[in-house]
């Protein structure tokens, strides 16, 4: 076989993977695309002007003898796990996988399982935490003395996503397909829960297992915090950091905004964005660490498996 080590494999072709196409040829990586059907295949060379190999990964190894290590999988939710481990099958050993890497713990845990045998690195993909809102937030946090308490809100636009065409058990599960998104930020900043109480209300036709959220606890810093969401009713992705001079808002999480003590003025904090602005937000720093082999603030597998009862139990899934 011949080394192709420095060739990134792009698992996918939809809308997700094209923002990865654009991060990597900015980047200037070189990579590979690999889809299954022609319809997403054309899409995505419209909108990238790079070839993808149809077919699916079992085709393009079978066309394709050499060896990479690399690999962003970027498929449907509900088929993320089972991808990554026919490339770790492949010997690839280095994985970004979109979040939330596998809608059920048990196929979560059967990945870390293979990833100890085959000595591969899999990692989640949650791009928020690479904001440039995030990355000054963490810097102003650090010089007022830690996080005291912080709260969220993860509230769904529920008459648009019943619309959305996606397999059933994605919607069924959309808290950890997306709402994880709000919940990795929030956790990431302020501590992951160490005490938790959580309560649900309420069904949707797309999502029975509730359509109201609201909890409260301590995190592994000694930070209070609190939740909410409503699926019904109109709202907005948010969080709000409180230091000892400061309260950081992030509504919408892109952008950040300081109170300061003393004072009901809420400003604008300046931050250098070009990167979020030009790209989708987060995903160039993200996929530069995760290339460079700098995974200290990627997700890892065994973390998203360690919250993956806390996701469940603010869901309230079984």
């Amino acid at each position: 076989m011949s080394d192709n080590v420095k060739t990134v494999l792009l698992i996918g072709a939809g809308p997700m993977a094209i923002e990865y196409a654009k991060v990597l040829k900015a980047q200037k990586v070189d990579f590979i695309v690999i889809g299954r059907g022609k319809e997403s295949a054309k899409i995505f060379h419209e909108k990238t002007n790079v070839n993808v190999f149809t077919g699916g990964i079992e085709h393009f190894f079978t066309e394709n003898k050499a060896n990479y290590s690399k690999a962003i999988v970027a498929t449907g939710v509900e088929e993320l796990s089972e991808t990554a481990k026919k490339l770790m099958e492949k010997g690839i050993t280095n994985l970004l996988l979109e979040k939330p890497g596998g809608l059920y713990k048990e196929k979560l845990i059967e990945l870390e399982n293979l990833s100890k045998k085959k000595k591969a690195n899999v990692l989640i993909a949650y791009n928020r935490r690479f904001y440039s809102s995030v990355l000054e937030a963490q810097n102003i946090i650090k010089k007022d003395g830690g996080v005291l308490s912080f709260q969220f809100d993860f509230t769904e636009w529920s008459h648009i996503i019943e619309k959305i065409q996606k397999p059933d058990i994605v919607k069924q599960r959309w808290f950890l397909s997306n709402s994880t998104h709000v919940a990795d930020m929030a956790f990431f900043l302020g501590g992951k829960p160490k005490e938790m109480e959580s309560k649900t209300m309420g069904t949707l036709n797309w999502h029975t297992s509730a359509s109201i959220f609201v909890g409260s606890g301590i995190s592994e810093t000694e930070s209070g915090f609190s939740y909410t969401a409503n699926w019904i009713s109109p709202g907005r992705w948010s969080i709000e950091i409180m230091t000892q001079n400061f309260r950081l808002i992030f509504k919408p999480l892109e952008q950040l905004a300081i109170q300061k003590k003393g004072s009901v003025t809420i400003e604008q904090v300046s931050i250098d964005d070009s990167l979020d602005k030009q790209f989708k937000p987060g995903v160039y720093r993200m996929t530069e660490c995760f290339l460079k082999g700098d995974y200290n603030n990627i997700c890892h597998l065994h973390e998203q498996i360690n919250m993956f009862d806390v996701y469940s139990k603010m869901a309230n899934y079984n």
